[in-house]
């Protein structure tokens, strides 16, 4: 009998639909000037929340195999853990293509279609783009931000935490160590600590260079909340929607505010980055939690709602494309001045005009393995079987990773957005 393809649980990846969509809006909001305009202006600069919510679902997704791994025995022994190059291999097939599509597109159109500034236009910074090494330069606003790509350095910080996660599995799990959630938690939560050490030296020294905000260590805590719900599914734990969305909206409403960020492309403290990191991956976190521990309620039921799920399946290339798509529309369609429009336009409009290019550059790219898979998805979409649960291999962030853009200059010194 030949096995079908893997059952996957389409709410996982209706939750990338909902970062997708909230991250063209953040993207929707600076280009129309709307993130200047007090509170609700502030409302959309943090709808770039969708970034932490792909990144811990790539700590959930990824690292779970290696929890469900040490976990399991047969015969009195752990199984093994699973093979590292297969991972990487799989890794690179599914970013790769898509990717370099969009680069070599991008540098082509932006070649004939210059619509102001743009540093990252050059021989160098295309090259920088194809290998993903943009961010780790002095001065990356200066020197390689590129009008159509800025969201690119999300994915950077991706390939970073894909490069490191093997590694982090086997000093937090080990090959002989005996199972113990407990430590591996505890030692999650020393993992998450680097990241206000490191926002701090950011901000307050100059130990670091100016882009060092946009590294990883600037956005660990939503990966490690994937990370710990890994360990915590394995363990039988359980969280509801109808407490831990509460939660997550009021925390969203309360760094909206001024205190969180600061103002507008002003001057911020030092520890505004530091709190605002801290409450992106505790809201991510909270974001997903009901998904990962067994709720099955409404929070389920809406995100594995059919359309949602085929918006999810390919986030991946909405990513890619809708800031390219978005600068088109408006300097060629729209013809807005800058920093003008009614920004519900701007939102609907790019992403209905971005699902056409991310569908093809789907099928065009992505392993049939994958797309096989999405068909499963979508005939199970709406369907509340408590057996369907998401596959590392093909349901992962890198499935429909989407991230927002360095839209505007780092708040504080040295941080990312």
């Amino acid at each position: 009998m030949t096995a079908g393809p893997p059952v996957r649980d389409g709410a996982l990846t209706g939750l990338r639909a909902l970062a997708a969509i909230l991250v063209i809006g953040t993207h929707s909001g600076f280009i129309t000037g709307m993130l200047s305009h007090g509170y609700l202006g502030h409302v959309f600069g943090r709808l770039e929340i969708g970034v932490p919510i792909f990144f811990a679902l790539s700590g959930f997704l990824l690292f779970r195999p290696w929890v469900n791994r040490a976990a399991a025995t047969r015969d009195g022994q752990r199984a093994p853990a699973p093979s590292v190059r297969r991972y990487a291999r799989r890794r690179v097939r599914r970013i790769m293509p898509a990717y370099l599509v969009t680069v070599l597109v991008t540098f082509a159109v932006f070649a004939v279609y210059t619509p102001g500034p743009n540093p990252g236009q050059t021989w160098p910074g295309l090259l920088r783009y194809l290998t993903l090494t943009q961010i780790y330069a002095s001065n990356f606003m200066a020197r390689y931000l590129h009008t159509g790509m800025p969201q690119m350095w999300s994915l950077a910080v991706e390939v970073s935490f894909y490069l490191l996660l093997p590694l982090l599995a086997y000093l937090l799990l080990g090959r002989r160590r005996a199972w113990r959630p407990a430590a591996v938690l505890s030692g999650i939560a020393a993992l998450a600590l680097a990241e206000p050490v490191w926002l701090t030296l950011a901000n307050t020294t100059r130990v670091l260079p100016d882009a060092a905000g946009m590294w990883l260590p600037a956005h660990l805590s939503p990966f490690a909340g994937g990370m710990a719900l890994a360990v915590l599914q394995v363990t039988g734990a359980h969280c509801r929607a109808r407490w831990a969305l509460p939660a997550t909206g009021a925390g969203f409403l309360l760094i909206s505010g001024s205190w969180a960020f600061g103002s507008y492309l002003g001057p911020t403290h030092w520890w505004q980055p530091v709190v605002s990191a801290a409450a992106y991956g505790l809201i991510a976190t909270l974001t997903l939690a009901p998904l990962a521990l067994g709720d099955r309620g409404y929070w389920h039921r809406l995100l594995n709602l059919r359309p949602v799920v085929w918006v999810g399946e390919i986030s991946y290339e909405i990513f890619l494309l809708h800031v390219m798509v978005m600068t088109l529309t408006i300097g060629l369609l729209l013809r807005w001045p800058p920093f003008t429009g009614p920004v519900a336009v701007l939102w609907a409009l790019t992403l209905a005009l971005t699902i056409p290019p991310a569908w093809l550059l789907h099928r065009c790219t992505a392993p049939r393995s994958l797309r096989e898979a999405d068909q499963a998805s979508l005939r199970n979409a709406g369907s509340s079987k408590a057996s369907a649960r998401p596959r590392c291999d093909a349901a992962s962030l890198a499935s429909g990773l989407s991230s927002a853009a360095e839209q505007v200059p780092p708040s504080g010194r040295n941080t990312g957005s």
